[in-house]
């Protein structure tokens, strides 16, 4: 099972794919991957923590689109697992609110979507194709460091 870091109770999120952007981005701005439809989430990573792919921890932002390198602190409302090309790669979620039903729907089924479209990029690349959605974490407890 996947050990996530602990997290701040606000942690801070730096947006890489503004909600409804193809060109998803690493924190340094490369692209790293153009998808074939618009991603309905504001998408980034927590600066300081790293997945077990070596990259910075992912993030979805639930709510109104966020522009490219803003930088936001909400509460984590869950953690989604993901294994990407055979790593570890989960993507907290955080949202003013807790997730609806339809919210928790939407997660999965656009990871699951982006799963098969990651996996055909690997394949592609060269790379170990093992890419998919593994379900809902428990959500780590909370640090007492912001």
């Amino acid at each position: 099972m996947l050990l996530l870091p602990p997290l701040p109770p606000l942690p801070e999120v730096l947006i890489e794919c503004p909600r409804f952007s193809f060109v998803k981005r690493r924190a340094d701005g490369s692209v790293d991957f153009v998808s074939p439809v618009p991603c309905p989430y504001n998408y980034g990573s927590i600066p300081g923590l790293v997945a077990d792919d070596g990259d910075p921890l992912d993030a979805v932002v639930l709510g109104s689109r966020l522009a490219r390198g803003q930088r936001v602190r909400l509460p984590v409302v869950g953690v989604l697992g993901f294994v990407d090309s055979g790593k570890g790669d989960p993507k907290v979620i955080l949202g003013a609110a807790p997730m609806s039903a339809a919210e928790r729907a939407g997660l999965e089924s656009f990871f699951r979507v982006y799963a098969l479209f990651k996996r055909g990029l690997h394949l592609v690349r060269g790379n170990d194709t093992d890419t998919r959605f593994t379900g809902w974490l428990p959500v780590p407890s909370v640090s007492s460091a912001s």
